[in-house]
């Protein structure tokens, strides 16, 4: 057997046979900190040698006689110290401390450091050739930096409209210019349209549990958020139609695909019936649609099923990266875009001129599609893993989808998963932020796109994959 790449023996420091195991007294130190000392000192005094595969941090964690959280902040720590590395698939090797020295430490906690599961963000691309075309667009704007840096016509170019009205075609809407706004973001968009379709004291209908910033939005503008309830498909027709004779809502707010934060997709039936209702009661449909071309066959839109009623708004921050506040707002005619682009204006003057022409370009060359196509391959691996790890039956998630909903087994409160998540250096959300009605559940969000790599994503779900099966009193870490 080679010297890279071997996994450990028994060598009678510990007794076991299961390989390292280190006496930690010695350090009298935390035992997560601990561990990683040890794993230093053991790799400088070359009992450790560079490729050598460590025992899991359950093996380890039985050796030991500590608890799963502890164990995983040990490695975390070793993580940052650049000691280990993690590998898909194959488990976690100490480093060539050669490596480590030319990085500065910074390598393996950049691939394998603390996993932030929080942020809701596609993930970014990392093939060469894609990346290559995207930092070409750049370079190819700075051509046109004098005029990119002026002011700009509200609502972008002629050029513009047309990638928009081009990119909306693929999610089979076809509308005219004098309906189509180009906007600074999604939020932006959904403002404007609230307060045009509502004024302080009206009632905005929305899913019990849906995003956080339409609970914002409402808020600031004094609107009543009535939350509708919610199965698996998403929001319930009759209850619907039952909040439309008891509060008479001035619409409807809807994330109807891979919604944020339950993953719920609305079926198309299901849709047909909440704009019979919206229909009846003369409600107006917001469909913040954020998650369209990351789904490879979603059913149709509201605003091509019932477009004289819907206000639709497709941003880009969920299909091509967080970065770019833009977002194409189709309003349900031309009369009615006319007091939105007046509301856009006042509060935002326009769109970044820069962010526009980089989205038009990438839009209008083909780069928007491989964007899209390298967010739903990556996104799909990821809920592999998640699938693999995680116990069966304890989230929801859509195949294409990065994040996921994960329902608490029975001891467990949001708070304390979300503290011991903390504890091992993973960030995740409870459910009290998505809750406009009610007791919120016992359920995090965990999302996929954040981390920037499939090694992060292993290390940290494997934590949590081990919260999940055992019980909330063994993650007490209270004496």
């Amino acid at each position: 057997m080679g010297s890279m790449d071997r996994d450990l023996r028994g060598d009678g420091r510990s007794g076991g046979p299961g390989g390292w195991a280190p006496d930690l007294k010695r350090w009298g130190k935390p035992h997560y900190r601990a561990i990683a000392e040890a794993l230093s000192d053991d790799i400088r005094t070359g009992r450790l040698t560079p490729g050598t595969r460590l025992p899991t941090q359950r093996a380890l964690a039985e050796a030991l006689g500590l608890n799963f959280t502890t164990v995983s902040r040990g490695y975390v720590e070793a993580h940052k110290r650049g000691l280990i590395e993690g590998r898909v698939g194959q488990g976690t090797f100490v480093v060539d401390p050669a490596r480590t020295a030319r990085s500065g430490g910074v390598e393996g906690a950049a691939r394998t450091g603390p996993v932030d599961f929080t942020m809701n963000l596609p993930p970014e691309p990392d093939a060469p050739a894609l990346q290559a075309t995207m930092q070409a667009s750049f370079a190819e704007l700075s051509g046109h930096l004098n005029n990119l840096l002026r002011y700009q016509g509200f609502g972008g170019t002629d050029e513009d409209k047309a990638a928009a009205l081009h990119w909306l075609s693929g999610r089979g809407i076809a509308a005219p210019r004098e309906r189509l706004l180009i906007c600074p973001g999604a939020h932006s968009a959904l403002s404007s349209v609230l307060g045009q379709v509502a004024r302080a004291g009206d009632t905005i209908c929305a899913e019990r549990i849906t995003y956080p910033g339409i609970r914002a939005l409402a808020a600031h503008l004094g609107l009543r958020l009535v939350g509708l309830p919610m199965d698996r498909h998403g929001v319930d027709p009759d209850a619907f139609a039952a909040a439309c004779t008891k509060v008479a809502p001035k619409a409807i707010y809807l994330n109807p695909l891979l919604q944020n934060p339950t993953t719920a997709t609305l079926p198309r039936t299901r849709r047909e019936a909440i704009i019979a209702v919206a229909r009846r009661y003369a409600v107006s449909i917001i469909e913040d649609d954020a998650y369209a071309r990351i789904c490879p066959t979603p059913p149709p839109s509201f605003a091509e099923l019932a477009p004289e009623i819907t206000y639709y708004v497709a941003g880009l921050a969920k299909c091509l990266g967080a970065g770019l506040r833009l977002a194409f707002l189709v309003a349900p005619s031309p009369r009615s875009a006319l007091p939105l682009g007046g509301a856009l204006r006042a509060a935002t003057v326009m769109a970044s001129p820069i962010s526009t022409a980089l989205a038009t370009r990438w839009i209008m060359d083909g780069t928007a599609e491989a964007i899209v196509r390298f967010v739903r391959e990556e996104s799909s691996a990821r809920q592999r893993i998640a699938a693999a790890l995680l116990p069966a039956g304890s989230y929801t998630a859509d195949p294409h989808g990065f994040h996921a909903w994960i329902t608490l087994p029975e001891g467990w409160t949001r708070s304390a998963f979300a503290s011991q998540g903390r504890s091992a250096g993973l960030g995740v959300v409870g459910s009290d932020p998505f809750c406009v009605a009610g007791t919120p559940p016992e359920a995090v969000r965990l999302c996929l796109g954040g981390p920037s790599t499939r090694q992060q994503i292993t290390h940290g779900l494997e934590v949590l994959a081990h919260a999940l099966e055992g019980s909330p009193a063994l993650a007490s870490t209270y004496i």
